[in-house]
C-alpha cells in the first residue's frame, strides 16, 4: 500500500471518529443524532475487521471509544461497540490496550446482554483477550448455561470457549454446575 493510501485511510478513519464525537449536536444530519451515532459506530466496527486499520484505530483511540460504548443504555451502541472490540481483539497491540483499560470486565458484563450478537461478540473477544482472566468461575458458569441455549451459534461458540479456554480437567473438576439461572439472549 502506498504512503498516500495509508494517509488517506488514516484521514478517513479520523473523519469517522470526529463525526462520531460531533454527532451529539443537531448539525443537519440526515439521521437523528442517535441513529447517526449508531451508523458511524457500525462503520468503525466494520473497519476494525481489517487488520490494516488496527494501527490507525489504536492511534485514534478507537478501542477506548468502543469500550465506552459498552456502558451505554442504547443497545445498538453496545452491540456495535462490542462488535468493534471483538474485531480489534485479534490484534496483539489492541488486545493489550483493551486489557489495560479494564476491558475484560466490561466485555464480561456484555455476556448478560439480551442481544445474541452482543453475546457472541463478547464470547469471541474473551477468547482472544486473555484466557486465564476470561475463564473465571462466573464466565465458566455462563458458558455452561449458554451450551443449553436454543441458538446453535451460541451453543457452539460456548462449547468452543469451554474447550479452548477451560480444558477438560477444569470442567470435570467443576462437576455439577448451577448456571441455570443465567438468562439467555432472546434474539
Amino acid at each position: 500500500m502506498s504512503s498516500k493510501e495509508v494517509s488517506d485511510r488514516f484521514e478517513y478513519l479520523q473523519t469517522l471518529v470526529t463525526e462520531f464525537q460531533d454527532t451529539d449536536s443537531e448539525g443537519g444530519c440526515f439521521f437523528s443524532p442517535p441513529e447517526a451515532k449508531e451508523q458511524v459506530l457500525a462503520n468503525l466496527a466494520n473497519f476494525a475487521y481489517d487488520p490494516r486499520n488496527a494501527e490507525h484505530l489504536r492511534e485514534l483511540q478507537v478501542p477506548d471509544l468502543f469500550l465506552d460504548m459498552l456502558t451505554e443504555e442504547n443497545e445498538n451502541l453496545v452491540e456495535f461497540g462490542m462488535g468493534g472490540l471483538c474485531n480489534l481483539s485479534m490484534d496483539p497491540e489492541c488486545r493489550d490496550a483493551i486489557v489495560r483499560s479494564d476491558g475484560v470486565r466490561l466485555v464480561t458484563d456484555c455476556l448478560s446482554s439480551r442481544r445474541e450478537e452482543t453475546v457472541l461478540s463478547a464470547i469471541t473477544a474473551l477468547m482472544n483477550l486473555s484466557r486465564p482472566q476470561a475463564a473465571g468461575q462466573d464466565v465458566l458458569h455462563c458458558m455452561l448455561r449458554f451450551q443449553q441455549a436454543q441458538s446453535p451459534r451460541l451453543r457452539n461458540l460456548a462449547s468452543v470457549f469451554l474447550q479452548d479456554c477451560c480444558g477438560q480437567e477444569r470442567l470435570k473438576a467443576e462437576g455439577k454446575h448451577t448456571a441455570v439461572g443465567i438468562p439467555l439472549p432472546t434474539d
